[in-house]
């Protein structure tokens, strides 16, 4: 009976041994698919491009149209497939256990950590994550954030390409920078070729693709939001875009918050950045957009929508008239706009 006893003990520590293994090599397990991930160059191919900004138009193509379908394009990995949504469960598991003061306690200096940067957030926003994990002060948040001299991209609003980093303490402001730096050229740039940027400049494109980013959810409605931001752009009205309001607002130094509620009085902010003032696209981009932000500023879908608003369950809805808007406005909230 002892016997037994004993070596069910046995048995039991050993379980509890290969577990805890397991539990404790996770976060490394991810690191390096993430060092892999940025360190393995992307195909060649060219992100595809239907819309014409110099002749105004948005070309009707099967093909694209077949690709964002497809669930091995990155529009649709972005939505989330079944192996997109494993994957993210098993970051979210190795994460959670990085983070674990038990884990920091017993694991090496340079054992993985992990920040995330989040589509539609702010360079400063990403900076702070950075912080947060790499114990930066405001001066090491402000460098990574400041693009050096031999950088090889010039880190403005928009390039800081969202995404789960693997870091480790002691990572210097510009050790972060190149691996920011890294991912985007592999993300965006090394599909954004030649015959790509005649059509529409890169800076252009990372302006309109943060505006779908912050205005939509998911993935679902990005196309046709890039569509109507189109239509605007090509009928030469204002874009109007309440998030821009948001990023004019946020810059102020009293700002508490870096994507505050919008209020009427917004509207006549004085900034570069507010679409309701100014005619056009806002200077900078206004958040880091996914690549399928991107990827539905170049391929928007062909509406003729001029107006749109959010049910509250976060639907696009939209409009051909500023009447048919008021009219759906007040059925859906009982006020116009």
């Amino acid at each position: 009976m002892k016997d037994r006893v004993s070596k069910l003990l046995l048995i039991v520590a050993v379980c509890g041994v290969v577990s805890g293994l397991i539990v404790f090599s996770i976060p490394s397990i991810l690191a390096f698919q993430v060092r892999h991930e940025q360190s393995t160059p992307s195909p060649l191919e060219q992100f595809p491009i239907t819309v014409d900004p110099q002749n105004k138009t948005i070309v009707e193509n099967t093909e694209v149209d077949a690709f964002f379908s497809s669930p091995q394009s990155p529009f649709q990995a972005a939505a989330g497939d079944i192996g997109g949504t494993l994957f993210r469960v098993f970051e979210w598991v190795a994460t959670a256990i990085a983070d674990a003061p038990w884990y920091q306690s017993i694991a090496a200096v340079d054992a993985p950590r992990f920040v995330t940067i989040a589509p539609g957030m702010r360079k400063e926003q990403a900076a702070l994550v950075f912080a947060r994990e790499l114990a930066w002060n405001n001066k090491q948040q402000k460098e990574f954030m400041t693009a050096s001299s031999s950088a090889s991209l010039p880190l403005i609003e928009g390039s800081f390409s969202p995404g789960t980093y693997a870091v480790s303490l002691g990572m210097t402001p510009l050790e972060a920078q190149k691996l920011v730096n890294d991912r985007f050229t592999n993300d965006i740039l090394s599909h954004y070729g030649p015959a790509v940027s005649e059509h529409l400049p890169l800076k252009q494109a990372l302006i309109i693709a943060s505006l779908i980013q912050r205005e939509t959810i998911g993935t679902s409605d990005m196309r046709l939001v890039s569509g109507i931001i189109w239509n605007r752009l090509f009928s030469n009205m204002k874009l109007q875009i309440d998030a821009t309001l948001q990023y004019a607002k946020a810059n102020e130094k009293w700002a508490t918050s870096w994507w505050p509620r919008v209020v009427p009085a917004d509207a006549y902010r004085r900034s570069a950045h507010n679409t309701y003032l100014n005619a056009g696209l806002p200077p900078t981009p206004i958040a880091n957009p996914s690549v399928a932000a991107v990827l539905a500023a170049l391929n928007p879908l062909k509406t003729p929508c001029l107006f749109y608003f959010n049910d509250q369950k976060g639907n696009i809805l939209c409009t051909n008239t500023y009447a048919e808007h008021v009219a759906l406005l007040k059925k859906y909230y009982g006020r116009g706009k």
